[in-house]
């Protein structure tokens, strides 16, 4: 192996040595290589800043359980007034005619008496969520880029959430109830952002794809741990499951602020260059064939880095970018189509686990099922995506989603075993048609406006979100077998989906920097030989 004693005497001649000049060519080549192994430190750090996906799918559904609407009878007194009366309607009988099945805090419906306070109330708690949820995401999408950074963000979100979901399990009324949802909304908005950026920026390329499947796992776990918290719970207050849930995400947030490391790129270009080296030290395992023994070599070769041009290459000014979306009109177009498709995604993909009550099966066994469905849609996107057209990739799993959605208003309620097994391949649809989107939006726009486009199309994921509890409480107490919540689904996202014919197919496209190359590709100029002649052809 080369002698790196002078090297290390003299680091200002550091570029000039023959091994600085094969293996630190630039910022990213030298940061890959040296992060290119994948050590037991960078698995455990992976791992631990992907688990903040458990507590993001915890709080994202927890309503399902906490403001669910309990079954309730009629009392035997009032039996013949019950009879007389359409029963399936609760506030046509006198309060005193009926009573709930399980205690009345079990649930905000039951304790509070929203039942027949209209949809807008009764909804009005999820829906601050995710008003929170878009609102946070406005707001904090450009933090993690500029002042605070990956980490720190990480953590604030996650003790914003956590502090507000254990505030309200305190919750008075209905009014304070939905603040507090709201604020844990606002501070889940970047958490799945952050934990995935933190988790993959530690690895090199050839293990990014693996490592970023790891958070929607966890998120599938969080998912799943919500029905069995709630059925080891069933029969006391509502409030045990916030408490249940926020205490160890307080807990987890003082870990990874003090367990985890910052990204190293992010310090790099923040011009951190020592912190960024001690924590390459730490959590890397760097080729011996590379570097040796000798770390002190990789200090070397990054200080001599001039990353004068790094901040230019990343634009975390949000609204300058999503200016010129604006102002580009193909940008725009094809901004445009991608939100309105993502409304309809994210209406059928945040609705469905809210409505399962309406298909008159248990609510523990379907909300599990569904979250088991979340794993194969992940498993299957993630092996399959390289031979899936985008285009009509979406258009078959928006169309089938919305169709099977349809369908479980038109199955009769006595086939409980059909309708369930409908509704799973509907939600299993439509979780692959949000894995498959959110992929396809990042081929669909260059660099320099990437994430602000992921980020848009992400609030309009959310914005549908809003919509969904509204129509799930305004079944509530109508016999119409469910086309409120699952036959508006279905014909939202299918309207929606046929917008995807607006957007160029992306698979096996090359992925541009700029708008100036984006703009060349689509015009492509190619000779077309022929014979004594040339004809020059323009592909738009």
């Amino acid at each position: 192996m080369a002698d790196t004693s002078n090297l290390l005497l003299n680091p200002d001649d550091s570029q000039t040595h023959p091994l600085l000049e094969r293996y630190s060519k630039t910022f990213d080549e030298t940061i890959e290589r040296f992060i290119g192994s994948f050590g037991w430190a960078q698995l455990l750090q992976a791992v631990l800043v992907s688990f903040a996906w458990v507590f993001d799918a915890q709080q994202t559904f927890i309503s399902v359980f906490a403001d669910a609407e309990p079954a309730w009878h009629c009392i035997d007194s009032h039996i013949e007034l019950c009879n007389s009366t359409t029963i399936s309607n609760l506030c046509k009988l006198p309060r005193n005619a009926w009573t709930w099945n399980e205690p009345i805090q079990t649930s905000t419906v039951s304790e509070w008496g929203l039942s027949c306070w209209g949809p807008v109330v009764a909804g009005l708690p999820t829906s601050s969520f995710f008003f929170g949820c878009l609102l946070g995401g406005l707001v904090l999408a450009t933090l993690a880029d500029s002042k605070l950074g990956r980490k720190n963000l990480l953590v604030i979100s996650c003790l914003i959430m956590s502090s507000s979901t254990l505030l309200t399990a305190f919750s008075p009324n209905i009014w304070i109830y939905s603040i507090l949802r709201f604020v844990t909304g606002f501070g889940r908005a970047t958490i799945g952002t952050c934990s995935l950026v933190l988790s993959t920026e530690i690895v090199g390329k050839s293990r990014r794809d693996k490592v970023g499947i790891i958070g929607f796992i966890c998120f599938t776990l969080g998912f799943l741990s919500l029905p069995v918290m709630a059925y080891l719970t069933r029969g006391y207050s509502w409030r045990i499951l916030y408490i249940l849930t926020s205490v160890p995400a307080i807990v987890y947030s003082v870990m990874v602020h003090f367990m985890t490391y910052e990204s190293p790129r992010w310090l790099m270009v923040q011009g951190r260059k020592e912190e960024a080296i001690n924590t390459l030290k730490s959590i890397a395992s760097p080729d011996p064939d590379l570097y040796g023994s000798n770390n002190n070599l990789l200090s070397i070769s990054l200080s001599g880095i001039d990353l004068s041009i790094e901040p230019k290459q990343s634009n975390t000014d949000l609204y300058a970018s999503i200016k010129l979306l604006w102002d580009t009109t193909w940008a725009f177009r094809r901004l445009s189509a991608v939100m309105v498709v993502s409304f309809g995604v994210g209406m059928m993909y945040y609705g469905i686990p809210l409505g399962v009550g309406s298909l008159a099966s248990s609510l523990y066994l379907s909300v599990t099922l569904n979250a088991l469905s979340e794993l194969p849609s992940s498993l299957i996107t993630y092996f399959l995506i390289g031979r899936l057209r985008r285009r009509s990739s979406m258009l078959f799993f928006t169309m089938l989603s919305g169709f099977c959605s349809i369908m479980c208003v038109v199955i009769h309620q006595g086939q409980q075993a059909l309708r369930i097994g409908v509704e799973l391949v509907s939600f299993f649809s439509a979780c692959t048609a949000f894995n498959v989107l959110l992929i396809y939006t990042l081929e669909l726009f260059p660099t320099c406006v990437r994430n602000s486009a992921l980020s848009m199309a992400r609030q309009a994921l959310v914005f549908g979100g809003i919509f969904s509890p509204i129509l799930i409480a305004a079944e509530r107490g109508v016999d119409d077998n469910g086309f409120l919540s699952y036959g508006v689904f279905g014909l939202v996202i299918v309207v929606c989906g046929l917008f995807t014919f607006c957007l160029p197919e992306t698979r096996g496209e090359i992925i541009c920097d700029t708008m100036e190359e984006e703009e060349d590709k689509k015009a492509k100029n190619i000779i077309v030989e022929a014979p004594g002649n040339k004809t020059l052809v323009t592909l738009v």
